[in-house]
């Protein structure tokens, strides 16, 4: 809406008419910046607890992952998106249905372009004004979702090579954008691989930051081997409070190459200081941190230890999530949690796995999800997210007890108390013993593979259920999947049966297939169990 001028006498306004000039426009109706806090279109208070997910490279996998993640609790999802100077270029009508699923599953969308990452110290990395460009060629698909999206210019912009540029190009790309018409919050990443070891954003940050004519910049901080310490991370995050600039982080996990960061100190500060923080990251990671993947291979069922601390830790995405106001019914937030589920009872129980089934719960806008746990004394594990009164639960071990629980969720965060319990004790596992699995690579790449397994039962008896067991001997790790389910603990890869590979009929055979990561040598494993039962192989 353009500022209108009263004119005072009309004698005088066609001789100051001429004289006027156009007056900037308001900002549009979205998130703002107050006093170093985070504001969403409402003016209430916005933290974000989120997680990143890396679409640009798993495009047919974010339908999918956005519902999970924000069955986690989340409130924010930061989305990896290319220019197309690096990876294939994510298109303005690709951009404009990855805000609508943000909206669909009501998360804030935090999108960022990831070709900028290490920008005069990786090859191909591309600057900050070469990102503009990109924001402006898909402006059409940002415009008027002020009140979800936040820009987040570039990732990790400036290696460790010439980085004292980041200031005057972190201003340029700002001003370039407003000068572009974009009426968003910014978010702008630090340089050093995002890590700011040189504090040059510390530093410069107030600078950059009254640049912006709207006074609507939110700076982010990647924390990973730099921020080992308690010290430091307490030290960095409290300078920019002091300063009253908002800050988040906007990567972090629990280990990383570089250095093992302080991830229990990065969840307590940002919740005491009310500061935002996005895990890195939901799944797919390659090129040795695949430990970084919060769940495996894209399955929200198969929590990692680094995805488990980040969603049910203390000061974690469960605990400590709010959903943003606009998405919120009626005049407040809300705060009124769902009923309690019924018991659950189960079914289909082998010896990898079980059906559990439950009385839905009701809340006073809507459920949208429920979390069975596995309970133990006073400890619970996240054993499975769904969307509905059921969850098929894998990667059991035979002949073994477990106890479960459920609990209800609704959109805005609310959790209902934990249902009755249900006692389950799978099968012995028959049949693992007589099989016979035939592993071959049927590609390979420079540090990549495809492989296929086949497992065939040469028993009496049909399997029902089953996880298949090796060790790698070279270092191998398995990304993504299908035909099974994969989880990896150090040299140990375990593979269960998804729904349509279950059943191994006597005589018959199943298969699977992976992508896996290698280095130097990708000699083939020699020593499989199947439900613990050792193989022959073919």
């Amino acid at each position: 809406m353009r500022k209108r001028f009263a004119l005072v006498g009309a004698a005088v306004a066609a001789l100051v008419l001429s004289l006027l000039t156009v007056v900037p426009a308001h900002a549009a109706a979205g998130f703002t910046v107050s006093n170093g806090r985070l504001l969403d279109a409402n003016g209430n208070d916005f933290v974000m607890r989120g997680v990143n997910h890396a679409h640009t490279w798993y495009t047919d996998r974010t339908t999918q992952a956005l519902k999970d993640i924000k069955a986690t609790g989340a409130n924010t999802v930061r989305v990896v998106l290319s220019s197309g100077d690096r990876w294939t270029l994510n298109s303005a009508t690709d951009v404009a249905g990855v805000i609508s699923q943000c909206k669909a599953n009501k998360l804030i969308c935090v999108l960022e372009v990831h070709d900028t990452t290490g920008y005069q110290e990786q090859s191909g990395a591309v600057s900050l004004a070469r990102a503009v460009e990109y924001w402006k060629s898909i402006q059409s698909a940002l415009a008027g979702q002020e009140k979800y999206v936040i820009l987040n210019i570039g990732n990790e912009p400036w290696g460790n090579s010439g980085y004292t540029g980041w200031t005057q190009a972190t201003k340029d790309a700002i001003t370039s954008l407003r000068a572009a018409g974009f009426q968003h919050t910014i978010m702008v990443d630090a340089p050093n691989w995002g890590q700011d070891w040189a504090f040059t954003m510390r530093d410069n940050a107030a600078s950059v930051f009254d640049t912006d004519p709207q006074k609507n910049t939110v700076f982010s901080i990647h924390m990973y081997g730099v921020f080992d310490t308690a010290a430091e991370i307490n030290d960095y995050l409290n300078r920019f409070v002091t300063a009253k600039l908002p800050i988040v982080v906007g990567e972090f996990g629990h280990d990383h190459s570089d250095g093992n960061p302080d991830e229990d100190t990065i969840f307590a500060t940002t919740q005491s200081l009310k500061l935002g923080y996005l895990a890195w990251s939901w799944s797919g990671n390659g090129g040795g941190v695949e430990y970084l993947d919060m769940v495996t291979g894209f399955n929200a069922a198969q929590l990692t230890s680094w995805g488990q601390r980040a969603i049910n830790g203390a000061n974690g995405i469960k605990a400590t999530s709010r959903q943003a106001s606009v998405y919120d019914s009626g005049t407040g937030p809300d705060i009124t949690a769902p009923s309690t589920p019924g018991t659950p009872t189960a079914s289909g129980v082998t010896a990898t796995g079980a059906t559990l089934s439950w009385t839905a719960s009701t809340d006073n806008v809507g459920v949208t999800g429920y979390d069975v746990v596995r309970v133990s004394g006073t400890t619970e594990t996240a054993a499975a997210s769904t969307a509905t009164a059921s969850a098929t639960l894998t990667g059991l071990t035979a002949n073994t007890t477990y106890t479960f629980a459920v609990y209800a969720r609704d959109a805005a965060g609310n959790r209902s108390t934990r249902s009755g319990t249900v006692t389950v004790t799978t099968q012995s596992g028959g049949g693992g013993g007589s099989c016979a699995v035939t592993y071959k690579v049927a590609g390979q790449w420079q540090g990549g593979f495809q492989g296929d397994v086949k497992i065939a039962n040469t028993g009496t008896a049909a399997v029902n259920g089953w996880t298949l067991r090796w060790t790698w001997a070279n270092g191998q790790t398995v990304s993504q999947s299908w035909g099974a389910t994969t989880s990896q603990s150090g040299a140990t890869l375990s593979a269960t049966n998804v729904s349509y590979t279950g059943t191994i009929p006597v005589n018959g055979s199943v298969s699977f297939g992976f992508i896996g990561s290698w280095n130097g040598t990708n000699s083939a494993p020699t020593g499989f169990t199947l439900n613990g039962a050792a193989c022959t192989t073919a």
